[in-house]
């Protein structure tokens, strides 16, 4: 019996495929460094045409070596850990800690108050002790009606959570779970049918009552006055400047507060902190610092879990999953925080406008080998003193200090949770990652193409303003935390960087296709060897790693798009910003992505139809260099069949540069049928094919005669 209870809570495993996979990275590795020889040994003499694209590609490539070469330290050695939830009920079912949830939304209009409390819902039916467990709401629109939606969900929770325990569902999102049944052939005993009619029911009533009073624009009197808390409202001016709401919905200390089976329900709190126009607010990272405030003083849980608003449970066993981590005896004491992985589930069969699903099925299990994942904003369980500055200290496991003052989430850069994170980790403590079968949260992806640049804008600019700032991980990271953890950060850190390498290789080689330059070993060369074993290399590891990860084949082509989107517009303009930033001329903006759709542009989403719909900078920086690609094409074609040269003496000495032309051409096929054939609202304006034309077919005149 002595020997079983120190049986370990979790255990670690390596990855499959490490030697495959090794030897695939070396031999890439060696191309590439024969790419390089190949650009030095053949620069053209001072004077001779293409020297400077020459140059400016070489340094194009030594940025993608370098990159890969960061990436490397996500891939080398990648890890899985599996927890042992029974061995953690045998031990510690009576010991199990208070655990305080964190829910935060901004604005009622794009973040509905049904998705939000459909969240808030699936987080009060955790196979957790309800006594245990506390609901905290941070409503940083100081909306009323998410007020109300609020209220009627706790009345809602009086069934649902007995409903939830009694027939062990999954998930406990109420909407998402409803959405299963009507797709579920397994039979269900009549019982259980009569159980499902009435708790559908009465969530349909919910839901209609709070849009109902979303439509009307008004909380009726009638409601207003059973419920004082509607009051604190009476003096409310914006949801910029008015005084904090604090409501104490459910009280799980008050022996009335009951389900409908007699069982105690979760503590559920409601926080709309106080705004003032003159204040900054610090967007979610002050949500988050009050809520760590307001806690204390209620329930002051040892655990905290946060989680976006649309991002809902979708596994009830998830709080036990980061307790086998953090109760472990062995490790546990060292472990500040457990992440789980952002997962979608309004994603198309080929993710439209790509996923996260490399990221969190690959590279995040790279990072866990260093014991140091990032923290990612939602699906996070932390210790609460870690949160509030407790310094880790390897001399005793009760001894540990405390760091004057730094508690909570980190002002001032768009990605506080990873800087939060990193200042964590390198106070001494570790974090790990946690990837079940069932996932444990499911949100909602960008349903439009500028959702999705946007967002990864806003990332990949506090990435770069971390790398830039005092707590950078070269210089702040150093003796802190190890090398390859120091890289593994770098490979996100640097996102925005690759914007202009990514500009040089899709914009130089189709220009340089106007003038006939060369600026690739001719096909029957020897040196044309290390470029097509890359590139052959690379592309087909990708594929097959994406497949790996369960993606499909048209869904790889949709990703490799987007990143080109991303290099080229996302990482370009967090680039500028971040620059102008330090420059002191603009403040960094915390932009919500909206959960939700117009109708029409829901249907082309699930028709995988690309949504543009508007005017936006971005979409004629693409627009410009789609177009630019197709015309030096279309010259170059015209060109290569009506000059001396024929196809053949043309393919032969430029044939990469062709090659890589026709894939920019192709992989922007659904960019010209917005410009051009398109007739649907997602199309491109007609503002931005003009623009777009006029910057394209100027730039490749320029280059054609005046270069």
């Amino acid at each position: 019996m002595g020997e079983e209870r120190y049986l370990p809570l979790f255990e670690t495993t390596n990855a499959k495929g490490k030697v495959l996979y090794r030897f695939s990275a070396v031999s890439v590795s060696v191309g590439i460094c024969l790419i390089s020889v190949y650009r030095v040994t053949h620069i053209p003499k001072a004077g001779e045409d293409g020297r400077f694209g020459w140059m400016l590609l070489f340094a194009a490539e030594l940025w993608f070596a370098f990159y890969w070469f960061l990436t490397q330290a996500l891939r080398w050695s990648r890890i899985n850990r599996q927890t042992f939830k029974d061995r953690l009920s045998e031990r510690y079912e009576n010991e199990l800690p208070g655990v305080d949830i964190f829910v935060c939304t901004a604005d009622p209009i794009i973040e509905p108050p049904i998705m939000v409390m459909n969240t808030v819902l699936s987080v009060m039916a955790y196979d957790y002790p309800a006594e245990k467990l506390s609901v905290y709401l941070s409503d940083d629109g100081g909306s009323e009606f998410t007020y109300y939606a609020f209220l009627e969900a706790a009345e809602f929770a009086k069934h649902w959570i007995p409903y939830c325990k009694k027939y062990s569902v999954e998930p406990r999102s109420p909407a998402a779970y409803f959405v299963s049944t009507a797709s579920d052939d397994q039979s269900q005993n009549q019982k259980q049918t009569r159980d499902l009619a009435v708790i559908k029911k009465l969530y349909e009533a919910m839901a209609a009552k709070i849009g109902n009073a979303v439509n009307l624009g008004r909380i009726s009197e009638e409601v207003r006055s059973k419920h004082k808390g509607f009051s604190r409202w009476d003096s409310y001016s914006s949801k910029r400047d008015h005084e904090t709401i604090l409501q104490i919905v459910i009280d799980g200390r008050d022996p009335n507060a009951r389900d409908v089976e007699g069982c105690v329900l979760p503590t559920l709190v409601y926080l709309a902190r106080e705004k003032r126009p003159q204040i900054h607010h610090n967007f979610k990272a002050g949500a988050m610092n009050a809520l760590i405030r307001v806690s204390s003083n209620i329930s002051n849980g040892k655990l905290i879990l946060n989680v976006d608003c649309d991002m809902y449970s979708n596994n009830s066993k998830a709080i036990r999953d980061a307790l086998c981590f953090l109760m472990d005896e062995e490790q546990g004491h060292e472990i500040a925080y457990v992440q789980f992985p952002q997962n979608f589930d309004n994603l198309t069969k080929n993710e439209l406008y790509a996923s996260l699903r490399v990221y969190f099925e690959v590279e995040f299990h790279g990072l866990d080998n260093y014991w140091g994942t990032s923290y990612i904003g939602s699906g996070c369980f932390h210790r609460r003193e870690t949160l509030c500055g407790k310094k880790f200290s390897k001399v005793n496991k009760s001894e540990m200090k405390w760091e004057d003052k730094k508690m909570g989430l980190k002002y001032g850069c768009p990605v506080e949770d990873v800087i939060t994170g990193l200042l964590i980790q390198c106070r001494g403590w570790k974090s790990v990652y946690c990837n079940p079968t069932r996932k444990a949260f499911l949100g909602l992806a960008p349903t439009t193409l500028l959702q999705a640049l946007v967002q990864h804008k806003r990332w990949s600019e506090g990435h770069l303003q971390i790398t830039l700032s005092k707590y950078s991980v070269v210089w702040y990271g150093r003796g802190r935390i190890g090398l390859g953890h120091q890289l593994g950060y770098l490979r996100y850190n640097l996102w925005a960087a690759n914007c202009w390498a990514t500009l040089i290789y899709s914009t130089l080689p189709s220009l340089y296709l106007l003038r006939g330059t060369s600026l690739f070993p001719q096909i029957s060369s020897r040196w044309i060897i290390p470029f097509a074993f890359v590139i052959i290399a690379k592309n087909i590891g990708s594929f097959v790693e994406f497949l790996w990860c369960g993606g499909t084949s048209l869904g790889w082509w949709n990703d490799q798009r987007i990143w080109l989107y991303q290099g080229t517009t996302s990482y370009l303009f967090a680039f500028i910003d971040t620059i102008v930033h330090y420059l002191g001329y603009i403040d960094s903006a915390f932009v919500i992505t909206a959960k939700v759709a117009d109708e029409d542009v829901s249907e082309r989403y699930e028709k995988e139809i690309m949504e543009f719909g508007g005017s936006s900078p971005m979409f004629t920086v693409l627009a410009t260099l789609a177009l630019l690609n197709l015309y030096c094409f279309a010259w170059f074609l015209k060109a290569a069949t009506t000059g001396t040269k024929g196809i053949a003496e043309v393919y032969e000495t430029m044939s990469l540069q062709i090659l890589l032309c026709v894939v920019l051409i192709v992989i922007n096929l659904p960019l010209y049928e917005a410009l051009y054939l398109r007739k649907d609202k997602g199309k491109l304006p007609s503002s931005v094919a003009f623009k777009s034309m006029a910057f394209a077919g100027f730039a490749c005149i320029c280059f054609k005669f005046l270069y």
